[in-house]
């Protein structure tokens, strides 16, 4: 299985809590609606610890510097440095200083360059722990209180309303029409419902998404208003999950490894080398000249210059790439970048818009219908509550084609606000001094108040069979990754100025409208090119399947099978690799799954890249031999990213990839290849030279 840092299983942590009812939970934990007082709370803090994720140490200006000095090739120019002070200086007879200064200069060069870069790398842990260093309002003694989000404990009630940042995992006891956006944790861009009690089925909680009735740490609310439980805190979080994994550090690259590989195989011709030079000369020569020529030979095949023409090299990539919108925050990463075969991105703006727009517009028989539009329009319009993303996209739509003018024509006279129990919202309107009640909503719901259908202006009696050929069209729509919503109306003939959800029964379906994330136009292209530059395109998300088939498709990926996070979490890393040489879409994915996927990628012999923008991507970033982001992703994405883009578009990578191409040779290759003795041999040959001098 898994390595344990990566192995979270979400059902085990929140399952309990999650599918035990309001009161029997409340009952279960001791716990009442006064919320503990301060002498429960400071027993919890002290047997619980704060709630604060797992903290790395700061490093300091002089960690990044001893960190580019001590690198392999430093250490054996500093080695071959102080036994040149022994032969040079300690043991001549007239010191000679040139050649230690030569290596100094080297070492000291090779060090700045690469000290000035590392030291502007990212602080991953710190960017982390930012996000619970603000306040928040608890229950406490009766009270209401606002306190450091360090200071939240087991058994806190976090009061909830929009724009509050959730500092602990909840589990909510109260709940107004609350919504969430967790798309820092999933990558979802809709945002979630809320509600006290549990929606879904034990058997269907595979991921943090389908715990309706809990808060994670780290999301925040949208709208609406709540109270909750703290369940857990800190590194006991889902958000302090993905923390550990990426305070644990990124591994050793490809390139770094093979630089090491390099600096040992020098090491073990040098301890070879000097003994058996050493042995043939001192019965010629005295122990000082043969341990001296020994040295020598040393010297000789060491490449001097190897440090800084890598240091060099890789700044000057680095400045070429900047031309082409990539940012290097790591001088290593170039490498890697140019050396990538496999690229990992999310869905979600890399591949999408990262908006939701209207599509489809389609009557009861799924034909485009404009009078479907225009209905839809006059309830997001005139709707007076939270605009959601859907309302937004309804408008845009409307404006782009020109029907936006229409709602001049009618009079609204009252509304019936959304709510998630009815899952539908309705607008009262006037026109030529008839009354028609306007309502949206979730397909099944829409289903369930309605009697007839409307068809090319012909009312009929909405039957069974119809009602089949409806749902027929709605599931193929889900299938091709549209979100829903029906429309309908009714007419009020009674004069009626006050409306409730009582209101909502006896109309008349109309049709249906569809949304979605849609593709950007630059995407297929620019995989199309990735493809040809030798580097295989995988898409891990963590939105639904039929959404991620449906933009794939689009892409140019190929989505005959798509495999979901769910089956993952019951596969061996020898199986998870044989199934990932077959397939390149993954979705409803968790950040530990994503970072998983990578990892048993790279044990494969890969050299991967990822890249992403949100929470949920860091820990995948930081286990890739090289991360991507973009400059409008969250600090810590950036923090932990190798590379940044200054646009989020597959093009700019391209064009990053291909300046890496042409620019600098790819040392992985060589070692792949068996060329090592390339780095070594002109000196290996000058040794050869002064051995048969010597000899003769």
């Amino acid at each position: 299985m898994s390595d344990s840092k990566e192995n979270v299983d979400v059902l085990k942590m929140y399952g309990e809590d999650s599918t035990t009812q309001r009161d029997e939970f409340l009952k279960k934990h001791n716990l009442n609606e006064k919320g503990l007082t301060s002498k429960q709370a400071e027993i919890n803090i002290k047997k619980f610890g704060l709630n604060e994720t797992k903290k790395a140490k700061p490093k300091k200006w002089y960690n990044y510097l001893l960190q580019s000095l001590l690198t392999p090739f430093n250490c054996i120019l500093i080695g071959i440095s102080i036994i040149l002070i022994y032969t040079d200086i300690y043991l001549a007879i007239e010191p000679s200083y040139a050649n230690i200064i030569v290596i100094a200069i080297l070492v000291t060069a090779s060090t700045l360059l690469d000290f000035f870069e590392s030291y502007r790398s990212n602080k991953a842990a710190e960017k982390l722990r930012e996000i619970v260093e603000t306040t928040t309002t608890v229950i406490r003694d009766n009270k209401e209180v606002n306190i450091p989000v360090k200071n939240v404990t087991l058994g806190d009630i976090v009061l909830l309303s929009a724009g509050s940042i959730i500092p602990a995992d909840l589990r909510i006891i109260e709940s107004k029409d609350l919504y969430v956006g967790q798309a820092s944790l999933t990558g979802e861009s809709d945002n979630i419902k809320k509600t006290v009690e549990l929606e879904n089925k034990q058997e269907e909680l595979d991921s943090i998404s389908d715990f309706d009735n809990i808060c994670f740490m780290g999301t925040n609310v949208v709208s609406g208003s709540a109270k909750g439980v703290v369940i857990k805190v800190g590194d006991s979080t889902y958000f302090g999950k993905i923390a550990n994994t990426v305070t644990s550090g990124k591994e050793k690259t490809a390139f770094q490894k093979g630089i090491e590989s390099i600096s040992k195989l020098l090491i073990r011709i040098m301890i070879f080398m000097i003994p058996i030079v050493f042995l043939i000369n001192v019965e010629k020569h005295d122990i000082i000249l043969a341990f001296t020529f020994a040295v020598a030979i040393a010297i000789c095949i060491t490449p001097l210059l190897l440090p800084v023409i890598l240091s060099s090299s890789l700044s000057k990539g680095a400045v070429r790439m900047s031309k082409k919108k990539t940012i290097v925050k790591k001088l290593d990463s170039i490498q890697n970048f140019g050396a990538m075969n496999i690229f990992c991105t999310d869905k979600t703006g890399t591949l999408t818009e990262d908006k939701i727009v209207l599509e489809k517009y389609l009557n009861v028989n799924g034909e485009e219908d404009f009078n479907i539009l225009k209905y839809a329009f006059l309830n997001a319009y005139l709707q007076t509550g939270l605009k959601s993303n859907i309302d937004e996209a309804v408008v845009a739509k409307a404006k782009t084609i020109g029907i936006e003018n229409s709602v001049e024509e009618y009079k609204k006279i009252d509304e019936i606000p959304f709510d998630f129990s009815r899952r539908c919202l309705s607008v009262a309107v006037e026109i030529d001094n008839k009354d028609e009640l306007i309502t949206k909503g979730a397909v099944e719901e829409i289903l369930n108040i309605c009697t007839t259908f409307e068809y090319k202006g012909q009312t009929e009696k909405l039957t069974n069979k119809k009602i089949e050929n409806m749902r027929k069209i709605c599931k193929d729509l889900n299938e091709e990754g549209f979100r829903v919503v029906a429309i309908c109306k009714k007419i009020i003939t009674n004069n009626k100025k006050d409306f409730n959800s009582t209101d909502e029964k006896e109309m008349t379906l109309l049709g249906f409208i569809g949304f979605l994330d849609p593709p950007k136009e630059s995407a297929k292209e620019a995989i199309e090119g990735l493809n040809n530059a030798g580097i295989r395109v995988m898409v891990l998300t963590g939105d639904n399947v039929e959404v991620t088939r449906c933009v794939c498709n689009k892409a140019g990926i190929n989505s005959k099978e798509i495999i979901t996070g769910n089956k993952i979490d019951t596969l061996s890393d020898v199986a998870l690799s044989r199934l990932l040489k077959r397939n390149n879409i993954f979705a409803k994915l968790s950040p530990i799954q994503k970072a998983r996927i990578v990892r048993v990628l790279k044990q494969n012999g890969n050299v991967v890249g990822y890249m992403g923008d949100g929470i949920n991507d860091s820990p995948a970033l930081t286990n890739s031999d090289v991360g991507i982001s973009v400059d409008t992703a969250v600090d810590i994405a950036k923090e932990t990213a190798d590379i940044i883009l200054l646009e989020k578009d597959l093009n700019v990578l391209l064009d990053g990839v291909m300046e890496r191409k042409k620019n600098i040779c790819k040392f992985n290759e060589i070692y792949k290849n068996g060329n090592k003795l390339q780095l070594w041999g002109s000196s290996f040959s000058n040794y050869c030279k002064h051995c048969t001098t010597i000899f003769t």
